[in-house]
């Protein structure tokens, strides 16, 4: 078995801005794992708020042995975006080498369609309206927020998109009090779900605060080793593939979470459609999808996910799985 790693960059749409930075540009690594003339393959993102980097990330994959099973992965990389490429590429491999899909090895039914929040960077209210206006005729919008003066980006973005359906992402951007001033806006505003409005560490005063819509855990939220944690804070968990380690703990932590009576969200970083695709696996009968990665770059892979209004749709095998 040969796994190698390389460096792939797709341009962006337009400038990306969440509560942390913006950029231009979607950095990933793509695994590739060959064996018996066939190639598997994988994505991952790293993630500086994880303490990740390209260069970490790779080191990570390199020093892996070259007689890897998805087995033996999960004792020998911690979830993040190292563990997630290779698992995913394996998933992969197994599928072409077998000549089925990745769902039908895993015992889940055929996948369809789901649709997808698309989201809008964080903005003046003037341009996070003007961005909601041109995509007003989306089912979904989610909004980049996370400072102390976000009501009126949140009303400019209702105003731009009137009947679109809501919900917001602060990315730990908020403190208790802000939370507290803006929680009684959303139900009228029409927010469907409040993404980790708390720093983690600091979502210990969740607890007992009301809460008018549903509050989803991010950062909060790796795999199944932080579920215990989330009680009492959190009403719905948004399992990415990046942070889980793959495919194999994604489907285990929504089983999981599911079982302990949270709401799923399946959520993406800014990646190409390769990320995505077994991402959409997760995403089946999700309360929420969030896998509009593919719909912020410029540029994408070849055989790339197919969006429309039925939503995204799960991955042609010369793509993944």
């Amino acid at each position: 078995m040969e796994i190698s790693v390389t460096r792939d960059v797709f341009r962006l749409a337009q400038v990306f801005t969440i509560s942390r930075g913006s950029r231009t540009e979607a950095q990933v690594l793509t695994v590739r794992i060959r064996a018996g003339g066939v190639t598997g393959r994988g994505e991952c993102v790293p993630y500086a708020r994880y303490g990740e980097t390209l260069e970490s990330v790779t080191t990570q994959i390199e020093g892996l042995p070259s007689d890897l099973t998805r087995d033996a992965l999960y004792d020998l990389l911690p979830a993040g975006a190292a563990r997630n490429a290779v698992d995913c590429a394996l998933w992969d491999l197994e599928a072409k080498t077998s000549g089925g899909r990745v769902w039908d090895l895993a015992g889940l039914p055929e996948p369809g369609p789901e649709i997808t929040a698309y989201t809008l960077s964080l903005d003046t209210p003037e341009a996070m309206e003007a961005q909601a206006a041109q995509h007003a005729h989306r089912p979904l919008l989610k909004i980049k927020l996370g400072t102390p003066d976000d009501m009126p980006r949140l009303e400019a973005v209702r105003r731009g998109a009137p009947q679109a359906k809501i919900i917001i992402d602060a990315n730990e951007g908020w403190s208790a009090e802000v939370y507290a001033d803006l929680a009684p806006h959303l139900v009228r505003l029409g927010v469907a779900l409040v993404e980790q409005p708390l720093p983690t560490g600091e979502d210990e005063a969740l607890i007992g605060m009301a809460r008018p819509v549903p509050v989803c855990a991010d950062e909060s939220c790796h795999d199944r080793a932080s579920l215990p944690a989330l009680k009492g804070k959190y009403d719905v968990v948004n399992i990415k593939l990046d942070k889980t380690g793959g495919l194999t703990e994604a489907l285990r932590l929504r089983d999981a979470a599911r079982t302990e009576g949270y709401g799923i969200m399946v959520g993406c970083m800014v990646g190409s459609s390769l990320a995505m695709a077994p991402a959409v696996l997760v995403a089946q009968g999700a309360m929420v999808t969030d896998l509009d990665g593919p719909l912020l770059l410029a540029e994408d892979r070849e055989n790339a996910l197919t969006f429309d209004d039925a939503g995204v749709h799960p991955p042609e095998a010369a793509l993944w799985g």
